[in-house]
């Protein structure tokens, strides 16, 4: 991404070399935890500016409390994720109260600088009209001047709006762009805008029993040098719930070796561990949860060869397609 790195980005990034383990570029090796901070997350750099994130994120599809209680298990949800030094955080107006919760309760806890807020934008009526429209609200609902990543929503009205938000990169009201899909109907398309427009992130659906992205699309962000947030990494309504196929089942006896402790681990660690990933979003509403899974993003990850012994695991596992 081209501009001059804010303040708050810089500290970002000092904080980030301080206190997270650097995956090598080709993710195959394992991370390796330094002796002064056993804790680290590992991350992964934005390849457009080299910008490191914690592989681990939070996705908000579920962020609209309906009670004092879930609000306050949301917020602190978002206290422990920055304080861990995780800050990725993935939103949409499309996600009912989300945008306005994650605002409110940022900026109670006064840690927005420490978060990287991305949100998406759709035109559906294909005017640039609604995608200014829609980006100022969500600046408005998340209480935010500068959005970290804006990423249009399953390609609703791409060809109008990645001029738009070029043009906001310009003006640093954005800092990087991307597309999304959650479903493999729309690799086609995703994958003509990769080749065809200059993108900072895309996002796709991808697990350890959801795999099409890796057939196509993950090569090519990594040929074109563009960073990955996954969704779904638990599976989905689509796909089944991979939690789903394992319950009652112990953790194989080698997960060990990964420094893996649940399944929750199993099924992350089998996502970042892919070199194209950047970064996985689960979604997360509990603390427990949310400290899970950041042991995905702490000690060994698997290589190539260990990758293929969690899929040959999997798929033995799984039984026949349609069997859940």
């Amino acid at each position: 991404m081209n501009g001059t790195m804010h303040r708050r980005q810089a500290l970002k990034l000092g904080i980030a070399t301080a206190a997270t383990v650097a995956l090598s570029g080709g993710g195959t090796g394992h991370a390796t935890a330094s002796a002064s901070a056993p804790e680290a997350l590992a991350t992964r750099a934005i390849p457009a500016s080299g910008e490191r994130l914690p592989v681990i994120g939070l996705g908000t599809n579920n962020y609209s409390p309906t009670n004092d209680a879930e609000r306050a298990a949301r917020r602190a949800v978002l206290a422990r994720l920055t304080a861990s030094g995780a800050s990725v955080i993935d939103t949409a107006p499309a996600y009912r109260e989300s945008e306005r919760t994650l605002g409110e309760l940022l900026a109670e806890l006064g840690n927005r600088d420490r978060a990287f807020i991305a949100t998406k934008v759709t035109a559906a009526g294909g005017t640039a009209e609604e995608g200014q429209a829609m980006l100022e609200e969500s600046r408005r609902r998340l209480r935010t001047e500068l959005l970290d990543l804006v990423q249009v929503h399953n390609l609703v009205g791409v060809e109008v709006l990645l001029p738009l938000l070029r043009e906001q990169v310009a003006r640093r009201r954005i800092r990087y762009v991307g597309i999304t899909t959650s479903r493999a109907g729309q690799y086609p398309d995703m994958l003509r805008w990769m080749r065809a427009a200059p993108l900072d992130f895309v996002q796709v659906d991808y697990s350890l029993g959801n795999r099409a992205a890796a057939a196509e699309l993950l090569p090519l962000a990594q040929e074109k040098k563009i960073a990955v947030l996954v969704n779904l990494p638990f599976g989905g309504r689509r796909d089944g719930n991979l939690f789903s196929r394992v319950k009652g089942q112990p953790l194989p006896p080698w997960a060990a070796e990964l420094d893996i402790a649940s399944w929750g681990q199993f099924f992350l660690k089998y996502v970042v561990s892919h070199p194209a990933v950047t970064c996985a979003i689960p979604g997360m509403t509990q603390l427990a949860n949310l400290e899970d899974n950041l042991g995905a993003a702490r000690g060994r990850l698997p290589d190539a060869a260990q990758r293929q012994r969690m899929e040959d695991f999997w798929d033995a596992l799984a039984g026949p397609p349609g069997s859940v």
